[in-house]
């Protein structure tokens, strides 16, 4: 059924509810019109037991389209508050679309103005250090303007964490953070994770640079932050001294996410979180293969870099792994915004599927190879 015709008037609210799939994660999703930037748009906010997820949608098509493919295959109900006439969509025992209606007096759907005062993980006035040095807060706590992408970006990547240490019932926690660099993003994983969750967290900074190693170790005295150090080492054969109980990689660069990966399947770690950077490995191997998708250059490489992402959610997977391939920040802000999340559940499936599909494609990626050795 088209849903465009119920949705093609303005309205005060849209509820998807009564999800198809218990393991989806988003009990309900509401859809609410706005103002943004003195222009019509439409928030959607997707909700967990404990977080809320905001999109926001400048074309009234997409929202749409977006709407109409959650309920054909997330939710069983739908219902649109209009300004004269409700409107109710149920999804009945077998498959066939109810439609209920009720009209009522008219009432008011102007939107108000979008308030960016949105409850997150970390607000303002919270005067977090790194975020300041970062140029991000100003001293007294502030978000600076410009940075408000950004701090809204921080506090995207600190619910996605939230929402996975949602079932977390121990009182510690041991965290690598593959590649570290430079980034504060260690430093504000560290404070959520202490200040925030109140966990005994120990958080270890891992990468090749000495001069950068040197100066974080400084900073995290400088903090305060005992539990948080830096070292010196490759994500290739580096071996922990501990359990570890999460992974961290945020834009290791071609390869080194699959060593990333590949150590903490190793490791037997519950929780793997992986931004991957400049996936080049497969575009240079596909050559005469699938014409359709690698005869144009800048089509091979996106399409190259799905594909890999792709392999490596089915290794995890065939790990064991229940995983989540999810954006990380708007794609506005950078086309390397894809985020592998993997929890593990224990249940492990063959790889021959995967390893069947490589030799079709004539294609060798580093974590199907070091997994077959293992």
């Amino acid at each position: 059924m088209q849903i465009h015709e119920f949705i093609n008037k303005p309205f005060i609210k849209l509820i998807l509810s009564n999800k198809i799939d218990k393991s989806f994660a988003y009990n309900k999703s509401v859809v609410v019109p706005i103002q943004l930037r003195g222009r019509p748009a439409w928030q959607m906010t997707l909700y967990t037991d404990k977080q809320a997820f905001q999109e926001n949608f400048t074309d009234f098509g997409q929202m749409a389209m977006r709407v109409a493919e959650l309920f054909e295959h997330k939710y069983k109900q739908l219902n649109l508050f209009g300004a004269t006439e409700d409107v109710e969509l149920r999804i009945g025992k077998r498959g066939k679309t109810i439609v209920s209606k009720h009209r009522h007096a008219a009432v008011s759907v102007t939107p108000s103005e979008h308030n960016r005062g949105k409850k997150y993980l970390i607000n303002e006035n919270d005067k977090i250090l790194p975020l300041i040095d970062m140029g991000v807060m100003t001293a007294d706590g502030r978000v600076v303007r410009s940075q408000y992408d950004k701090f809204r970006q921080i506090n995207k990547f600190l619910e996605m964490i939230d929402d996975t240490l949602k079932d977390w019932d121990r009182p510690s926690i041991t965290v690598i953070d593959f590649g570290c660099g430079k980034s504060y993003l260690t430093f504000v994983l560290y404070y959520y994770l202490t200040f925030i969750r109140k966990l005994n967290a120990t958080v270890i900074g891992l990468d090749l640079k000495a001069e950068v190693i040197e100066k974080c170790n400084i900073v995290a005295e400088k903090y305060g932050y005992k539990n948080l150090s830096f070292q010196i080492g490759d994500i290739n054969g580096f071996k922990p001294t501990t359990q570890i109980d999460m992974v961290v990689s945020l834009h290791a660069c071609d390869t080194a996410t699959d060593y990333a990966l590949f150590n903490a399947i190793s490791w037997n770690v519950p929780i793997i979180l992986s931004v991957p950077c400049c996936q080049h490995e497969l575009n240079a191997q596909m050559k005469n293969v699938w014409p359709i998708m690698t005869k144009y250059g800048l089509v091979k490489e996106r399409f190259c870099a799905l594909l890999t992402d792709s392999l490596r959610a089915h290794l995890l997977e065939s790990m064991g792994y229940g995983v989540q391939i999810m954006e990380f920040i708007e794609m506005e802000h950078t086309a390397k915004n894809v985020l592998i999340r993997a929890v593990k559940h224990g249940t492990k499936t063959s790889i021959a599927p995967i390893r069947d599909l490589c030799k079709q494609f004539n294609i060798h990626p580093t974590l199907l190879g070091l997994l077959e050795k293992e």
